[in-house]
């Protein structure tokens, strides 16, 4: 999968102007104002009795390696959407974390030391201060160098995939679970998001499908991306019951914003993290980016934004950022 070197964190989304709500124009707009939509905002809610890991077990890392893990009392669990730490706390495990990345903000982890330094990129000697005594990790996360460099250090490093959908959410579950020991919580903890997920997209509207659009700004960095098919954006979208403008026009992964591509796009919404939103100088400023104000979206000033956080991170609180982002986008004014 594409995907930018970015950071992701979150906890609502708010529809600054939500779909079918107004026509173009001051006033309309005036009429509207914002809708906020709660997200997960808590700790993920751990498994009902997660049991003992029982240790050691030697699985599959996702690079095709065999990695023993003989003890799992200090956790590192890092990826680019926090997805992966999310996992442990869910398994019951969260007490055993020492260390986090950019994207694992839920509340009993933001005291625990970063190990990521630019981006997601890892920073060895963190990681190293640490001493942790299993590493889990996936491709979003590297480079590749320190990652051998914490093997040759002796420490188990165990990949997970890195496909970011809804349909990969139980066995990246598992995965973690095996590489920890518990596999019988990670089966339980699965079988929980599945049905929790299930009874969300039974909730979601039916009828109309908003064609939405994510875009990924980091003003201050000078980047602006839109996202495509494979960009876990994607799979979050049609979970809400849209359609996802980039992959609709043949864009995988992240690609470029242009004003082509958006006017191609026609979005009737956008879709933006809150931090990006904040750092283009929020809804005026994202208009302004190559061919925003053409869009449907643009024109109608359809954003949807959300917390850096949840809205990427496919773990086991995916059910209620479904929910949240569905509301938020299928909305009208009142």
């Amino acid at each position: 999968m594409t995907r930018p070197n970015f950071a992701a964190a979150a906890v609502a989304l708010t529809c600054l102007l939500p779909l079918g709500a107004c026509a173009t124009g001051s006033a309309a707009t005036s009429r509207c104002g914002p809708a906020t939509v709660a997200a997960p905002s808590g700790d993920p809610t751990p498994i009902d009795r997660p049991g003992t890991p029982r240790l050691p077990v030697t699985v599959r890392s996702a690079d095709g390696t065999s990695v023993t893990v003989r003890d799992a009392r200090r956790i590192l669990a890092v990826n680019l959407y926090g997805s992966l730490a999310e996992i442990v706390h869910a398994l019951g495990l969260g007490d055993r974390l020492v260390g986090r990345d950019v994207s694992t903000t839920f509340p009993s982890a933001r005291a625990l030391p970063l190990v990521t330094a630019q981006g997601h990129d890892l920073s060895a000697e963190a990681v190293l201060r640490l001493d942790p005594s299993v590493v889990l990790a996936d491709r979003s996360v590297g480079p590749p160098e320190v990652l051998d460099q914490l093997r040759r250090a002796g420490i188990p490093v165990v990949l997970v995939d890195d496909r970011e959908t809804v349909d990969a959410i139980g066995p990246h579950i598992t995965a973690v679970a095996a590489a920890l020991g518990v596999p019988d919580a990670g089966r339980r903890l699965a079988a929980r998001v599945r049905t929790e997920i299930e009874a969300a997209a039974s909730r979601v509207p039916s009828g109309n499908r908003p064609k939405t659009a994510f875009l990924y700004v980091r003003g201050s960095a000078g980047v602006y991306l839109i996202g495509g098919k494979g960009a876990g954006s994607d799979a979050m979208i049609q979970a809400a019951g849209a359609v996802d403008a980039g992959s609709a026009i043949g864009l995988s992964g992240f690609r470029p914003l242009t004003s082509e591509g958006m006017i191609n796009a026609a979005p009737e919404v956008i879709l933006v993290m809150t931090g990006g939103l904040k750092s283009v100088g929020g809804v005026s400023g994202l208009l302004k980016l190559p061919g925003v104000a053409q869009t449907p979206a643009g024109r109608d000033r359809r954003v949807v934004d959300a917390d850096d956080g949840t809205l990427l991170s496919f773990g086991s609180r995916t059910a209620e950022t479904i929910s949240a982002l569905a509301n938020a986008v299928h909305r009208t004014c009142g």
